[in-house]
C-alpha cells in the first residue's frame, strides 16, 4: 500500500502535472483512506471496495468534516481508484460509482467599483508593520518608505487590474511583463501559461516600481523576481495577503484578500459587458463552470437594485 501511495503521488506530479499543494492534499486523503481500509480488515490493496470507501466517507462526516472536504476526499478516492485500475493494482475501478456530497458554493464577497478604487489609492503610508506582522517597528526614515509604497501600489494594481491569483502574482518575473502590449505572462495551475492584459494605472505603477522602487530593494538573491519583499527577496504570498488586508482595513473597507480582488475584477468585468468565456481565459479557469459563479453575483446585485428601485418589487 505504501508503494502504491508513492507511485500515485509521482503520477499526480509528473504525469498529471498537479501542484505540490494538490499532490499533498490527495496523498493525505489516500493515506487516511488506506488506514481506514486496514482497520476494516483489508490486508491488500486489491481488497479495497465500495463498502470500504463509503464507510470511510461516513466516518469523515461523523467527525464533522465539511461538505467541501467530503467532496474533495471523494474526488481523491475516485482519482486514485481509476489510476490503480489502469495500473493493474485494482481488479476494477471500485470508486467509479462513489457519490459525493455537492459542495455548497457561497457567493464570493466583492468590492464595489468605488471601494476597489479607494483600495488602489490606499498606499500613501509605509507598510513596514503590515509586512513584518504585529509588533513590528514603526515607520522607517523618510525616503526609505518610497520603494515599499511603490511595490504595494503595483501589487494592488496588478491583482485587481488582471484578476490573477496571489501565487501567480508573486511568481512573476520582470521578463514576464510585456510593456509594449501591456500584458503579463502568467504560469497558472497545472503549469498552464496564459497572457493577461493590464490597464494604464497598472502600467504607471509598474514604471514607477521598476524605475525607482525595485532597484532600491533588490539584493543579489532576488534574481528576476518582479515583486520583492522589504529584505530584497521575492515577495511571498503570505506577506502579500497581509499587505492587501492591511490596506483594506486602513481604508475602512470590508475585510479583503487577494482572492477577493480576483472576485471583484471578474465581477466588474462581467458587469461591464465582458464575455463569460473571455473572463474564463483571463482568470485561467479550466472549466467554464468555475467562472459562472460570477454571473450569480451580478444577478444578485441586479435583484437588489430591482427590489430597491422598482415600485412593483
Amino acid at each position: 500500500m505504501r508503494e502504491s501511495v508513492d507511485a500515485f503521488a509521482d503520477h499526480l506530479a509528473r504525469v498529471r502535472n498537479r501542484s505540490a499543494h494538490t499532490v499533498r492534499a490527495y496523498v493525505t486523503d489516500l493515506v487516511s483512506l488506506l488506514d481506514h481500509a486496514v482497520r476494516m480488515g483489508c490486508v491488500d490493496l486489491a481488497e479495497l471496495d465500495l463498502t470500504v470507501l463509503r464507510s470511510w466517507l461516513a466516518k469523515q462526516r461523523t467527525m464533522g468534516a465539511a461538505r467541501t472536504s467530503l467532496a474533495r476526499r471523494a474526488a481523491s478516492a475516485r482519482t486514485f481508484s481509476a489510476w490503480a485500475h489502469r495500473s493493474g493494482l485494482l481488479p476494477a475501478d471500485v470508486a467509479a460509482p462513489l457519490a459525493s456530497p455537492k459542495a455548497h458554493r457561497e457567493l464570493p464577497t466583492v468590492l464595489r467599483a468605488d471601494q476597489a478604487a479607494a483600495l488602489m489609492a490606499a498606499p500613501s503610508r509605509p507598510t513596514a508593520s503590515l509586512e513584518a506582522g504585529a509588533g513590528a517597528a514603526g515607520p522607517s526614515p523618510a525616503g526609505e518608505d518610497e520603494p515599499v509604497l511603490l511595490r504595494d501600489r503595483v501589487l494592488l494594481e496588478l491583482l485587481y487590474g488582471t484578476g490573477i491569483r496571489i501565487s501567480e502574482a508573486c511568481g512573476l518575473d520582470v521578463a514576464d511583463v510585456d510593456h509594449g502590449r501591456r500584458v503579463v505572462r502568467v504560469l497558472g495551475k497545472g503549469g498552464r501559461e496564459r497572457a493577461v492584459p493590464y490597464g494604464v494605472p497598472a502600467q504607471r505603477a509598474l514604471d514607477a516600481w521598476l524605475g525607482r522602487g525595485r532597484p532600491a530593494l533588490a539584493d543579489p538573491g532576488a534574481g528576476g523576481a518582479l515583486l520583492l519583499g522589504a529584505r530584497g527577496g521575492r515577495l511571498n504570498p503570505t506577506t502579500a495577503r497581509r499587505i492587501v488586508a492591511g490596506y483594506a482595513e486602513r481604508a475602512g473597507l470590508p475585510r479583503t484578500s487577494p482572492h477577493g480582488l480576483r472576485h471583484s475584477a471578474a465581477t466588474h468585468l462581467l458587469e461591464g459587458g465582458a464575455d463569460l468565456r473571455a473572463v474564463q481565459e483571463l482568470l485561467g479557469h479550466s472549466s467554464l463552470a468555475s467562472t459562472q459563479i460570477y454571473t450569480h453575483v451580478s444577478v444578485e446585485r441586479l435583484r437588489a437594485a430591482y427590489r430597491q428601485a422598482h415600485p412593483r418589487a
